[in-house]
């Protein structure tokens, strides 16, 4: 558990600098330069990722709550729509023009639909943990940047694209997923 706890809150920290600790992030940039901090932060959260991922496998789950079977395949869907709103943050989407932060509610959906598929403790914490970090992080931003001027759009063609990117990686969280978290995707 320790491991867990300590990759989500390496996680959390981490991503937070920009937003909470401005003056942070400036000395960070400073000392290292912007290509050295963009990698001893990409580092940073990979190694919380990992923590996270080792975490998980080593702690014992108990029983929290029960899922409901009738929300798996809407659960399953949330998944989906949440690689694609991640993947529209990448690119001058429609969706990025509708939503100010694709990536963080992509993010949360991912998230809540993890928590209707599993009710024991680990699944808990780290999708309860990890919901309301991409809630706070919405937050922050939003506060921090205060106008929101949305991207030129781009053709359907690039947004079509976008999307099929998105649901390739899909295809590959679905594949890893058994090396990751210890449990296979059953649809």
């Amino acid at each position: 558990m320790m491991w867990l706890v300590s990759g989500l809150l390496l996680w959390t920290v981490v991503h937070w600098v920009p937003a909470l600790w401005p003056a942070l992030k400036t000395r960070w940039c400073n000392r290292l330069g912007a290509g050295g901090y963009q990698g001893s932060f990409a580092l940073l959260v990979f190694a919380g990722l990992l923590l996270i991922v080792l975490g998980w496998r080593q702690t014992p789950a108990s029983h929290v709550y029960l899922p409901m079977p009738e929300l798996k395949h809407p659960a399953m869907a949330m998944v989906v729509l949440g690689f694609v709103l991640m993947g529209a943050a990448n690119y001058g989407s429609r969706i990025k023009r509708l939503i100010r932060h694709p990536q963080l509610t992509g993010f949360a959906l991912w998230a809540v639909a993890h928590l209707l598929l599993n009710g024991d403790s680990k699944s808990v914490l780290v999708f309860t943990w990890l919901l309301l970090w991409a809630i706070s992080e919405i937050i922050l931003i939003n506060r921090r940047d205060r106008a929101f001027t949305p991207p030129p759009v781009v053709s359907w063609p690039q947004e079509l694209a976008g999307v099929l990117v998105s649901l390739g990686v899909v295809a590959l969280v679905v594949w890893v997923h058994p090396y990751l978290s210890g449990r296979a995707i059953v649809l």
